[in-house]
This record gives C-alpha cells, sequence and structure tokens, in this order.
C-alpha cells in the first residue's frame, strides 16, 4: 500500500505535468480573450465536473459547507493567481513565467512559517537558495546585463505577483480544511472562484465574441477546466495535507523542464543552451528537497 507521504509526492508530480502544459496553450491564446472572461468559464466548467465528483463520492453533505467564507478565501487567491497567469504570458515567454512559478516553493516556506509554523531544514533552504537562483537566471534569459539591470519584463512581473497568492493557498489549504476530502474541498473552492469571477468577469464576458473565438482559445479552455484546474486543484489540496507546504510547492521546480517537452512536442524550439542551465538548477533544487523528509508533514485526512 502507497504510504501518505509517497501518494502526496505522485499526486504534485502529475501537478506539475499538467501545470506546464497551461503555460504553453495559454501564451498561445492569451492575446485572443481577456483573461477574466478565459478563467470565468473555466472555473464553472471545473466546478461542474468536480461538483459531478463530488456527490459520486458520497461525501458531499452539509457539513462540508459549513463556514463558507473558507472557500472564498482559497478562491480569492486562485482567481488572482489565474487571472494574473494569463495576463503575464501575453508578453511573458512560457519558459520565463514556469520560471517565475519556481520562486513559489520559497514563498510557500515563508507562508508555512508563519501560519503553520513549518520549519525549513538546512537542506531544505539550500535547495531553495539554488531552486531561486535557477529560475532568476532562466527570468533573465540568461543575460548577466539584463539582471545586474534588473530588467523584468512586464509579463513575468505580472505573474510574479499572482505566484505570491499562489504561495499563500498551500499552507492555507490545511489551516482551514476541516476534514473534507480533497474532491468535496476542491468542489467548494472551485464554486466560491466561479461566484467571484462572475461578478469580476461580467464586463469582459459580455464584451467577448464567443462565436469569434479561435479554435485555439476553446482548446486552452477545456485544458485548463479539466486538466489544469479540477485535476491539479485535487492533487494540490491532496499533497498540501500529506506534505510540508514548501515540500508540496517544490514540485514547481519541474514546471520549466515540463514546458520544454510540451514546446517539443507541439513542434516549437526549445530555450537557449544557456538557459537550459537555469532549468538545471531547479531540477537539483527539487531532488534535494525530495531527499529531505525529515520535516514533520501534517496529517492526512479523509
Amino acid at each position: 500500500m502507497i504510504s501518505p507521504r509517497i501518494a502526496g509526492h505522485l499526486a504534485m508530480l502529475a501537478f506539475s505535468a499538467l501545470v506546464a502544459g497551461s503555460f504553453v496553450l495559454g501564451a498561445m491564446a492569451a492575446n485572443d480573450i481577456a483573461p477574466t472572461a478565459l478563467n470565468v468559464v473555466r472555473f464553472w466548467v471545473a466546478a461542474l465536473i468536480m461538483g459531478v465528483a463530488a456527490f459520486a463520492s458520497g461525501k458531499l453533505d452539509r457539513s462540508a459547507f459549513v463556514a463558507p467564507w473558507r472557500y472564498f478565501v482559497l478562491a480569492g487567491l486562485l482567481v488572482l493567481y489565474f487571472v494574473l497567469m494569463f495576463e503575464g504570458l501575453k508578453t511573458a515567454r512560457p519558459v520565463s513565467a514556469a520560471a517565475v512559478f519556481t520562486l513559489t516553493p520559497i514563498l510557500a516556506a515563508w507562508f508555512g512559517w508563519m501560519i503553520m509554523r513549518q520549519r525549513l531544514t538546512p537542506r531544505m533552504a539550500l535547495a531553495l537558495v539554488i531552486g531561486g537562483a535557477g529560475a532568476v537566471w532562466v527570468i533573465f534569459r540568461a543575460d548577466v546585463g539584463a539582471l545586474i539591470a534588473f530588467d523584468i519584463g512586464r509579463g513575468e512581473w505580472v505573474y510574479f505577483w499572482g505566484c505570491v497568492a499562489h504561495a499563500l493557498y498551500a499552507p492555507l489549504v490545511p489551516r482551514l480544511n476541516r476534514g473534507e476530502g480533497a474532491v468535496v474541498f476542491t468542489f467548494g473552492t472551485l464554486v466560491a472562484g466561479a461566484v467571484l469571477l462572475s461578478i469580476w468577469a461580467f464586463p469582459a464576458v459580455m464584451a467577448t465574441d464567443w462565436t469569434a473565438l479561435p479554435r485555439i482559445v476553446w482548446i486552452t479552455i477545456l485544458y485548463t477546466a479539466i486538466l489544469a484546474t479540477s485535476v491539479t486543484f485535487t492533487c494540490l489540496q491532496f499533497a498540501a495535507l500529506r506534505l510540508p507546504s514548501a515540500k508540496v510547492m517544490a514540485y514547481t521546480y519541474l514546471t520549466p523542464s515540463w514546458v520544454i517537452v510540451w514546446q517539443l512536442g507541439l513542434g516549437q524550439s526549445p530555450p537557449p543552451a544557456l538557459v537550459l542551465g537555469g532549468v538545471g538548477l531547479t531540477a537539483i533544487a527539487l531532488l534535494m528537497l525530495l531527499r529531505d523528509d525529515s520535516s514533520v508533514a501534517p496529517q492526512p485526512k479523509s
């Protein structure tokens, strides 16, 4: 039988691969639709899918909706993350955006200490530094001059603030969870997110000519709704109940590598060789974090 810790790691491995696809597809569709309009559709579709799954699980009862404010807090962070992600992808390259995403473990470690008092071991701290250095190298396109001048693209900078919200989300899941399973908790979060986005995105939704959207937009909406939202939310919440926040978010270090795999699979060109050095550093950071299991993980909940 797979232990809760191993199950959490497998969930995050799937998470990293699926998230990477949203960077590549998102960059292809970002300039054809408003980020809020795209995300309101994906949230409602994802909420419908997870609602069916939650109902089928037999665990969707009144107790799951006690203190519904919890879902709105978590949903607000995720809505902010996804909208800023697609706004950033209008100008940021997928690999660069994925590198920004790899900064979330550092942020998650800090939030994890603030909220759950989860402490870093020396090895985890070193791994986060190495991974952060690799991310910075990719973000600045392996250009020392750009690094010295702190020349960050607008897309990367916008997306960074979304990653701050995403990092805060991870330690808040075990903090706000009251025994709900991952599927039920995900459903509540998605419904809350869909409601918030419907209010925020109403003008953009009404201004969008839905019948004229190119096919890539609908492909992106369906992919992000089913795989990069429903499945990844469940993976993240499942893992967050079994692993420390920093270790959960450590799998973001795999995202740039997965993005490159996606790009090659879609016939796109790989990034320059110098940039790949930064990607390699993030992979080393991941391996270091996975070897260090001395931190106490949260206890899994049913």
